[in-house]
């Protein structure tokens, strides 16, 4: 993260980081809302399974804390932007194999109990553009740095097992590639703090252990 003299010149509002933090609030549930809709009105009965999934993620953006700490450069917020509003525009297509429907149900299913859980650890310490609300390192977090993707991860692969298309495919594709670049961005802003430096010493994995 670059360093520098305090500017000194007065900021445009929209440049101000509580602004960017209620933009990206408004941003979420517009793209929540529009894909209730399409769930509303798919033929795949297994469709509210990726809407209850994407409703945990809008709750919490909804009720999360405010920070002064965040990050003001646009490539950070093109990626959690791109990384968080990729996975909503999913669409619940009919085509769902009969073999697939158990493990797809229960990968997505053990996804969003991971995800929930990493939550429930950070709880109003949640947001989409990288910034410091804080480090945690309880429940999932004792077993990799970023637990809460993992449970994305696992979600979306459960996901797109029931709504298997080439749209979807390329729409999670271009999801992680945004998420992993946040992830190496975000630990790039948590990384200046000491408490979190230590962390990253103590977990060394940051999604997938012994992978990455």
């Amino acid at each position: 993260m670059e360093t520098g003299a305090i500017e000194t010149r007065p900021q445009a509002p929209w440049l101000s980081a509580r602004f960017l933090d209620r933009a990206e609030q408004v941003l979420v549930v517009i793209f929540w809302t529009m894909l209730a809709l399409r769930v509303d009105h798919s033929d795949n009965p297994l469709a509210p399974l990726l809407l209850a999934s994407e409703s945990v993620i809008a709750i919490f953006v909804l009720i999360r804390r405010s920070t002064g700490n965040i990050s003001m450069r646009l490539g950070d917020w093109l990626l959690a932007i791109t990384g968080t509003v990729a996975s909503l525009l999913i669409i619940p297509s009919a085509n769902i194999l009969p073999m697939l429907i158990v493990p797809a149900v229960l990968l997505a299913l053990l996804g969003n109990i991971w995800q929930i859980s990493a939550k429930l650890v950070l709880r109003r310490s949640f947001g989409i553009a990288p910034a410091n609300r804080g480090v945690k390192v309880g429940g999932p977090y004792r077993f990799m740095r970023h637990p809460m993707y993992a449970g994305y991860l696992m979600t979306h692969i459960g996901i797109l097992m029931v709504m298997t298309s080439w749209i979807n495919f390329l729409i999670y594709a271009i999801c992680w590639t945004a998420q992993i670049k946040r992830i190496l961005v975000e630990e790039e802003l948590l990384g200046q703090d000491p408490a979190y430096a230590a962390y990253m010493q103590q977990v060394r994995w940051r999604l997938i252990p012994g992978i990455f």
